[in-house]
């Protein structure tokens, strides 16, 4: 079986882009995951492509992915659309992957767009509330951010999580997002601000909610007879692992953790060899502020009920034992649906290529996506890892762990 490895990657700014189509979104990450190969790489190089996409607002729901694809010149590339709610574009580079990995295709595009911004509100809503559960909760009028709220007064009630604890996340994000030319909410907030923000499902107000975006990302996963010929610094996927659940918040036995989240990890821990002590960063599905503090915990960052405890300590802030979502996360860089997964990919390319800019984790080994879809239905979590150079790297194979925490605090 063959190893698969990513040689590139590059997104469209997030944000509300009225002049802008899901055809020319995706054509401008794409070109930027073109341009990011170090050695070079033609589109005709492509043998297979994966699209994530929901199909919001109903836009070409049939053979939506030939439609971007074609118009990025890969038209007779075998293309196959991937929906699987949010983690749509997670479970594309998962299908990428497996192509590889399969040795049916040496080169593969996992990529994911989504247009959100072009709707009413109440139509944005009809949209996300299609990917819970649809006779007992969309229909009965429960929104994702309902959803949210009620995972997190269990929390709160179970574990002693404080809202200031909740808005602490969105503060860390911001701070990220900031230093994120592609963010849509790229700018700080303070603690004051992301706890006195307007109240939108009690616990989680304003500031604990990702924006609606429009987007597109692309990553490229090759394998490793051709890894050579595009990179002198090969980024391994070490480790896949996928997790489904039912799609009903109330079908399940937990309010404080999402199983499938749990399944995802401990399959790609096992795959790469790892723990989660081994990881150098991680981007984390902060849909809500909540969603990364469950996170926390089903990951294996921290014990069941101490995800508070974690973000008040700083450990997962930019420079913190493990820096958990640099780009800004959904909280901050935004969630345009079927583009956040293969975005993650993208922030991980870049950290793991020392192209971060000011956000860069100090000689990053091993990150870390984590895309999770609806209110758990499904997730899918990949590590990367990277290789030292192709050419010292025959007998010694890949580089031990460098902490942060072992250099500073």
């Amino acid at each position: 079986m063959s190893e698969a490895y990513l040689i590139g990657a590059g997104q469209s700014p997030y944000g509300s882009f009225p002049d802008e189509s899901y055809r020319s979104l995706f054509r401008t990450a794409f070109e930027a995951a073109i341009e990011s190969v170090p050695n070079g790489l033609e589109s005709s190089d492509i043998d297979e492509a994966f699209v994530g996409t929901l199909g919001v607002g109903g836009r070409q729901l049939g053979l939506s992915g030939p439609a971007v694809t074609e118009h990025v010149g890969l038209g007779g590339v075998p293309c196959t659309r991937v929906e699987n709610a949010c983690a749509a574009s997670g479970y594309a580079t998962r299908q990428a992957v497996q192509a590889v990995k399969s040795g049916m295709s040496d080169v593969v595009l996992a990529s994911g767009f989504e247009i959100m911004s072009d709707m009413s509100s109440d139509a944005t809503k009809y949209w996300l509330g299609v990917s819970g559960e649809t006779e007992w909760e969309r229909l009965s009028g429960t929104t994702f951010s309902g959803v949210y709220a009620q995972m997190a007064s269990v929390h709160m009630e179970q574990y002693g999580t404080t809202r200031e604890q909740l808005s602490r996340v969105a503060v860390k994000n911001h701070s990220n997002g900031a230093k994120n030319p592609h963010a849509q909410l790229n700018f700080e907030c303070s603690l004051e601000d992301a706890q006195s923000a307007p109240v939108v499902a009690d616990p989680l107000n304003l500031y604990h909610c990702c924006p609606t975006s429009d987007g597109a990302a692309c990553a490229l996963i090759v394998s490793e007879d051709v890894v050579d010929e595009y990179t002198d610094d090969p980024i391994r996927v070490a480790g896949v692992g996928a997790g489904s659940d039912d799609i009903g918040l109330f079908q399940r036995d937990t309010y404080t953790g999402i199983p499938a989240s749990q399944r995802a990890a401990e399959s790609a821990y096992e795959m790469a060899g790892i723990g989660p002590d081994d990881l150098d960063f991680a981007e984390l599905h902060d849909c809500f502020t909540i969603a990364e503090l469950l996170a926390y915990e089903d990951l294996g960052f921290c014990e069941r009920g101490e995800a508070g405890q974690l973000i008040e300590s700083g450990a997962t802030e930019l420079g913190g034992d493990l820096p958990v979502n640099t780009s800004g996360g959904l909280k901050s860089k935004g969630h345009p649906i079927g583009a956040t997964g293969a975005g993650q990919v993208v922030e991980v390319f870049k950290q793991l290529s020392g192209n971060a800019g000011e956000r860069q984790v100090e000689n990053p080994i091993r990150g870390l996506t984590h895309n999770v879809g609806g209110s758990g239905g499904a997730a899918v979590v990949h590590v990367f890892e990277r290789e030292e150079r192709r050419s010292s790297r025959n007998s010694s194979g890949p580089r031990p762990r460098e902490k942060e925490s072992e250099v500073s605090a």
